[in-house]
């Protein structure tokens, strides 16, 4: 087993020991935040490198981030180092993107995004001038809704029925009730500045013509913080909490499985590991997929809430196909993010997230990270990022036999649009289907984004922060409230801050195993 050794953290048995499950961008914030509040803390990570989806490839002098690209609430990386007593601009160089990508249609017409009003208020007027008025009162009415569905309660647990009862009215006031793009219909008319303002819900594994308008959120977030970049790529986020978690004594352990979760009077105790290895702790926090907790890690004990029945009725995310690869030459006037959608986008949703169906045409996410950090890409080449949503597993499709034919009908579609002249010009290459993040994350069906966030599996619906099955077992990540994204499982973290005791004295330890 590799480790990444802290002070000592399993040294010291006048702390309580927590152990964190995962080494993802949630699992680690976790264990930030529990070394901040006095727990000594263990990370055990299945995979050869911490960050979970957040993971780094390198092959043939390029650089990938494999999973996330873009940061949008910087604030919340900034207060886990100043927890660790640290400056975040001292290990990472945020740089902001504006305008934040370009989405391109298929008509070959295309809007920049940008947090600039006049800006954005000149782009809508070139595009669709009679949309101009409704445009600015959804944008108004995204704000309204961020300072509720973020600011208020994106920290905030939903342990109780009633926590979910107090946020009805505002949920009714705010169109909650109304999917994303049924918002925006209601607003422009369009259609293409309809998908602009509603294909968000896609960044956090949703169905813009599904989950709640609540999900409109994350356009005003955008707006309020920026989208950003880090120097060197998210990878280096994910070095830099690694290094915060060691100075806090911290350890976390890699290519570490877990076959469980021990129990004891009806608390998690701790973990065993494939070996037989028994690691005690006072807390369990899982940042893996939460399906897996339940069904996988927690298998023989009993559940009331999160059945194995009740797991396999719930909806998931789509799946991702991803093609990392780089080229011989640069692509200047493609810029750092690009949105490039389909013929279809009702149409390929239902696909993808309805039928289960590989549709021959799709919809492509293209980060160029090269635009903004060379150093990315050996002199002279260029580095690309390019994602497709694909249904999970729950279709029947056999990623072993049609990736490959399904990466050349993406290639094609790239040199259609965005990247003329690609063929010929592609010298490092690597895929990754729903089949390949079922077996390296253990993601339920391959699912990119864990639970798919549509109503009834937000908030209180969704599985709770603090267990609902164990006294002691917490969770983090995409498949607890709020939810996925960045800033969604950095906020999974902030939330044990109302639920873990601070380890200050006998009284507070004694705290532990309390939570409701």
């Amino acid at each position: 087993m590799n480790a990444m050794p802290g002070r000592g953290a399993l040294d010291d048995p006048q702390r309580p020991h927590a152990i964190v499950i995962g080494a993802g961008i949630g699992g680690l914030a976790a264990a930030i935040r529990l070394g901040a509040r006095g727990w000594r803390v263990s990370v055990v990570e299945r995979c050869e490198q911490a960050g979970g989806r957040a993971a780094v490839f390198r092959q043939d002098g390029f650089t990938f981030d494999a999973g996330p690209t873009i940061i949008t609430a910087p604030f919340l990386l900034e207060e886990l180092w100043t927890l660790a007593g640290r400056r975040f601009a001292d290990d990472v160089t945020l740089v902001p993107i504006d305008p934040f990508y370009r989405i391109r249609f298929d008509t070959g017409s295309y809007i920049d995004c940008s947090a600039d009003p006049a800006f954005m208020r000149a782009e809508i007027q070139r595009l669709a001038p009679g949309d101009l008025a409704g445009y600015e009162r959804f944008i108004a009415l995204t704000e309204r809704i961020y300072k509720i569905g973020f600011e208020q309660l994106g920290h905030v647990p939903f342990g109780r029925w009633t926590d979910m009862a107090r946020i009805l009215p505002d949920l009714v006031r705010l169109s909650g009730h109304r999917s994303v793009y049924a918002l925006a219909a209601r607003h422009v008319r369009d259609e293409r500045i309809r998908a602009a303002l509603s294909f968000h819900p896609l960044l956090v594994g949703g169905n813009p013509f599904k989950v709640s308008a609540i999900y409109a959120m994350i356009l005003h977030l955008e707006r309020a913080h920026g989208v950003h970049f880090a120097m060197g790529g998210t990878g280096r986020i994910v070095e830099g909490m690694a290094r915060l978690i060691a100075g806090q004594g911290g350890s976390i352990r890699l290519n570490t499985n877990i076959d469980r979760i021990t129990i004891a009077d009806g608390a998690a105790t701790g973990v065993a590991l494939d070996d037989g290895t028994r690691i005690s702790a006072d807390i369990v926090v899982s940042n893996a997929c939460t399906a897996h907790t339940y069904r996988h890690l927690l298998r023989d004990a009993p559940r009331r809430r999160w059945t194995d029945r009740k797991l396999k009725a719930t909806r998931y995310s789509m799946g991702l196909f991803v093609w990392y690869f780089g080229t011989d030459i640069k692509f200047p006037e493609v810029p750092h993010h690009a949105i490039i959608m389909g013929p279809r986008y009702r149409g390929l949703l239902d696909d993808i997230f309805e039928h289960k169906t590989l549709a021959t045409d799709m919809s492509i996410y293209l980060h160029r990270p090269t635009a903004t950090d060379p150093s990315l890409a050996p002199p002279g080449c260029d580095g690309f990022y390019a994602l497709a949503p694909v249904p999970h597993l729950g279709g029947d499709i056999d990623w072993a036999t049609q990736a490959e034919s399904y990466r050349q009908a993406l290639e094609r579609r790239l040199a259609e649009t965005m990247l003329p002249g690609l063929a010929g010009h592609v010298v490092t290459s690597r895929i990754m289907t729903p089949a390949d993040f079922e077996s390296r994350y253990a993601s339920t069906l391959g699912a990119g984004f864990g639970m798919e966030p549509v109503l009834t599996q937000s908030a209180w619906f969704r599985p709770h922060n603090a267990s609902e099955e164990l006294r002691n077992l917490f969770l983090v990540g995409a498949g607890t409230h709020p939810g996925a994204g960045v800033p969604g499982v950095l906020s999974t973290a902030r939330v044990l801050d109302g639920l873990v005791p601070t380890i200050m004295s006998s009284a507070a330890r004694r705290e532990v195993g309390q939570h409701v």
